[in-house]
């Protein structure tokens, strides 16, 4: 099975513009980012599926400088960005990661991908977000390119295009849906925050980084948890964010947002 890791990036962040090429320890958060992904133990394909608008020509020179594959498809249809980047590489399933994960730990990539694989004649679509469990930062959703497909053909609202995967895990009478929980028991989507949306986000990461990168570049979940612990003063950065999710903005829209915030699928 070919299994595509596709790393979404763009400029024009709405919240935070240019976030993705924001500096920590004289690399671009992107790049961070990349080097956790690329640690994951499957031997897989990563691209960074950007796009054309003229803004992420950054990211193209940034990827091609750097060697990673990197794609430029529409900007703000991301259904279609990732289904075009996925059948040029021919990919059998996609991994959709978003650049807004620069603290992403490899093992969570693990748990769901090593899931995925074992129980890829089972289910078409698999997450850790249905409900998440892990702290906010370490999205993983894994589908087949059949049901990627079928998404980008039938999917017709605004919201389902641009975040690529509702009308997937809307449809679960279309479609075979599984959620992961994190293995430790604990319920931290909302304790923790580690995505990257806002200028305060970036100064908790930026933190994380300075204090925990020069001592293990493979530094994890568990010795973030203990640091922001620790440090209450950088755990309260971005803490006013905490609860602050993209679906927010779509309540009104999405018809299963109940399963999306709260219902296991029973795994």
């Amino acid at each position: 099975m070919k299994i595509l890791i596709i790393i979404q990036s763009r400029i024009a962040s709405t919240r935070l513009f240019g976030k993705v090429m924001l500096q920590i320890l004289n690399r671009p958060v992107l790049a961070l980012m990349h080097e956790r992904v690329k640690r994951s133990r499957f031997h897989t394909d990563i691209v960074i599926a950007t796009s054309t608008n003229p803004l992420d020509q950054n990211i193209i020179q940034f990827a091609e400088r750097e060697k990673i594959n990197v794609f430029a498809g529409d900007e703000i249809d991301l259904l279609d960005r990732h289904y075009q980047a996925a059948k040029l590489y021919k990919a059998d399933a996609v991994v959709k990661i978003p650049s807004d994960c620069p603290l992403i730990d490899p093992l969570v990539i693990d748990n769901v991908l090593s899931f995925y694989l074992k129980n890829h004649n089972k289910f078409d679509y698999v997450s850790n977000l249905h409900p998440a469990t892990y702290p906010d930062g370490n999205d993983v959703e894994i589908c087949s390119f059949r049901a990627l497909e079928q998404a980008w053909r039938d999917a017709d609202r605004d919201y389902q295009r641009e975040h690529t995967t509702p009308y997937i895990w809307e449809n679960t009478d279309i479609f075979r849906v599984a959620n992961l929980e994190w293995e430790t028991g604990f319920e931290y989507f909302d304790k923790y925050r580690l995505t990257l949306d806002y200028p305060e986000d970036f100064e908790l990461i930026k933190r994380i980084y300075e204090n925990l990168y020069p001592k293990n570049p493979n530094f994890g979940l568990n010795e973030i948890i203990k640091f922001l612990d620790e440090n209450p003063e950088v755990y309260n950065l971005n803490k006013k964010y905490l609860g602050k999710y993209w679906y927010d903005n779509h309540l009104d829209e999405i018809k299963n947002i109940d399963n999306y915030k709260k219902k296991k699928y029973g795994i």
